[in-house]
């Protein structure tokens, strides 16, 4: 960088901190002395690695608990583009500073997002096999029944990217969907889906999984469902114009969301159930007590974000392609 270029940098962070009400040779006598940043600071590698807090001591244990921190970093990656289009996209100026928020959605923006969350759950979806052949069935039967009664079931970050694709009125139970039509969103609340698979199986009653789970997050579902209650994916999606709706590369990209989150997502868990909780003659009782036979397959719950994009036939079936793929290799 020459002579130039750098006065010219220095007029543009004497303007950026005058805005601010700085001064600009403040800061630079600090970066004087600060130190150099170096990558295992600032990815906090040292506290990541102590992160890992096993039951017992079955090393499989730590794999277990590696790939589902894993995964909460990947929803939040989520939650983060979620954020995006909802606020339609945050405008950065040439030096940084944030401008505000898009008027309108840009359809290209919309696309790039749902590409980024696509990508997400696929590389989610794919790497699956780390717990479907990764731990040894013997020691995960074992190590499991020290961590009663939690379950995956309780990921908050899955529940809020569920909340913030889709109406609350679509992840209602389909038998209970008709009578909350112009019900208030807490009442519709009451009837969502998951908690049908949170059910003692034999009395009917909550698990111990599920009330630990509202007690802690009931109230911040509420605020988040009714925060994007008009600006959730569909909604910003039925609000673009009928040329921006029509674009095939959008819909697309709806459609494989609709799948990666509804669909192979929760059928790789139910193939990973198959392998470990089911046995010869009976089925192992999950450690939440959840009804993983009826909760996970997409066809029992046939939630659907996106409705108005899938065909009849289409929504009758969901769920049916991947078990033929997968169960039948066809």
């Amino acid at each position: 960088m020459n002579k130039d270029q750098i006065n010219q940098n220095l007029e543009k962070l004497n303007l950026k901190y005058q805005s601010m009400g700085q001064d600009l040779s403040a800061y630079l006598d600090g970066l004087l002395i600060s130190n150099y940043t170096t990558y295992w600071d600032y990815i906090n590698i040292d506290t990541l690695l102590t992160l890992q807090k096993p039951k017992t001591d079955f090393p499989d244990e730590e794999i277990f608990i590696m790939y589902h921190q894993i995964t909460e970093l990947y929803f939040k990656m989520c939650l983060n583009e979620m954020e995006q289009i909802a606020n339609n996209g945050q405008i950065i100026g040439e030096n940084g500073e944030d401008l505000g928020w898009n008027e309108k959605l840009d359809v290209n923006f919309f696309i790039s997002r749902l590409g980024r969350m696509n990508r997400y759950f696929e590389t989610l979806t794919q790497s699956f096999d780390i717990m479907v052949q990764g731990m040894e069935k013997e020691q995960f039967q074992r190590f499991r029944m020290a961590l009663l009664p939690a379950s995956g079931f309780q990921s908050a970050q899955y529940r809020l990217i569920e909340f913030a694709s889709t109406p609350l009125l679509q992840l209602v139970r389909k038998e209970k969907k008709e009578e909350c039509i112009n019900t208030p969103l807490e009442e519709q609340y009451e009837h969502i889906y998951w908690k049908q698979g949170a059910t003692e199986i034999e009395t009917g009653q909550k698990t111990l999984t599920l009330e630990q789970f509202e007690k802690k997050y009931k109230y911040e579902f509420i605020n988040w469902i009714k925060r994007f209650e008009q600006k959730n994916i569909y909604q910003k999606y039925l609000e673009l114009d009928k040329e921006s709706k029509n674009n095939n590369e959008l819909k697309e990209a709806l459609r494989n969301f609709d799948l990666n989150v509804n669909v192979f997502w929760p059928l790789v868990h139910y193939k990973s159930a198959v392998r470990y909780l089911q046995e010869k003659n009976k089925d192992v009782a999950a450690t939440g007590g959840t009804n993983w036979q009826q909760y996970l397959p997409p066809r029992f719950q046939k939630r659907i974000f996106f409705p108005e994009l899938w065909s009849e036939q289409e929504k009758e079936e969901w769920g049916k392609g991947w078990v033929v793929k997968e169960v039948f290799g066809e």
